[in-house]
């Protein structure tokens, strides 16, 4: 939610081709956003936008009509003004495709993060919704026979061409699909994007709070070593991030030893809402090539809970304790652990 504040959203709707069940729940879900600070834009494609206007009243929306349509001079302005005010703006869009170039226009000219389009068709690939889809991809997808709403996809990926950072492409027949493509970070429809979706990143300071948060579970439990804030700001460098649309869901750190030649692979852990998506081996993966990088010829991970992983997964091999840095052993013979020792030669 933070990370919405105070960000404009537009939203289109085919409010005449909709079940009424699934408008007036998308209604309420805008009114919900409303009332975390996102500002919004609701451009109706179809149906009577006196009606659709009075249902945002009766939600207890605090909109406001634009007195002119998508695509009209001084349609942007008017918008602005609106939202200056600290109301939604409802805006006439009917006579508009969901995203031509008069949309992504009025988008770019309003400043909005998202476009969204909650439509009778949805895009489709194999006859499922796929959460992702960068927009360099998108045009050449486009044209595959297994795909649906081919001409939509393309169309969203001209939109993040021109400038869009964000398309969503949902199921406006679907009841909640507004908040549940928003507030989970694999969605349930198709976002086309035109930045890092999915990126491994260096921690950041500010980050830490949330990693914290994060491992703790596992930490409770025993399965990852107990660390504090000033553990990891210690070592800062040695930490690395996957986020998903700028939110942190697993994490790994390389601890160097280089009179041994060794780098440890440590605080691995991927929330249990993303687990199973091939992410913890990514991780590894790239603490794997950091350690390549910086010229370490072996790297080794502590763990029970792990083993299999390691050893079946990522071609890692049982080892003695012998073979770690004399002060790695030291630390994990004084903290009870029974860790096993997993090597790898890089």
């Amino acid at each position: 939610m933070p990370q919405f504040r105070g960000r404009i959203f537009v939203v289109l709707i085919e409010a005449g081709l909709l079940p009424e069940p699934a408008v007036a729940e998308t209604l309420l879900d805008l009114a919900a956003l409303e009332d975390v600070g996102v500002k919004l834009v609701l451009g109706v494609l179809g149906g009577d936008v006196a009606d659709l206007y009075d249902w945002t009243l009766e939600c207890e929306i605090m909109a406001a009509r634009c007195p002119k349509k998508i695509g009209e001079p001084g349609a942007v302005e008017e918008a602005k003004a609106i939202l200056d005010r600290g109301q939604t703006v409802i805006v006439d869009a009917s006579s508009q495709d969901p995203l031509d170039e008069k949309v992504v226009d009025f988008t770019l000219g309003i400043g909005a993060l998202k476009l969204i389009a909650l439509l009778e068709e949805a895009i489709l690939i194999d006859g499922e919704p796929v959460p992702a889809v960068r927009a360099a991809d998108a045009v050449e997808l486009s044209g595959k026979p297994n795909v649906t709403g081919g001409a939509l996809l393309k169309a969203a990926a001209e939109a993040c061409r021109r400038g869009v950072p964000r398309v969503h492409v949902l199921n406006g027949r679907r009841q909640g699909v507004l908040v549940d493509e928003l507030f989970s970070n694999e969605g349930v429809g198709t976002m086309i994007h035109a930045d890092a979706y999915r990126e491994i990143r260096p921690l950041r300071e500010e980050d830490i709070p949330e990693l914290l948060g994060m491992i703790g579970r596992s930490v409770r439990r025993t399965k990852l070593v107990p660390r504090n804030y000033e553990d990891i700001a210690a070592k800062l460098d040695d930490y690395r991030v996957l986020t998903v649309d700028d939110n942190v869901v697993g994490c790994v750190a390389l601890h160097e030893y280089p009179a041994e030649g060794l780098a440890e692979v440590a605080c691995l852990y991927v929330k249990m809402s993303h687990e199973s998506r091939g992410y913890g081996y990514d991780l590894v993966y790239h603490a794997e090539d950091l350690a390549r990088e910086k010229g370490v010829p072996r790297v080794y991970a502590l763990t029970n809970r792990a083993a299999d992983f390691f050893e079946n997964r990522v071609g890692y091999s049982p080892a003695e304790k012998d073979v770690l840095p004399a002060t790695r052993r030291a630390q994990l013979e004084a903290s009870g652990r029974d860790s096993r020792v997993f090597v790898k030669a890089l």
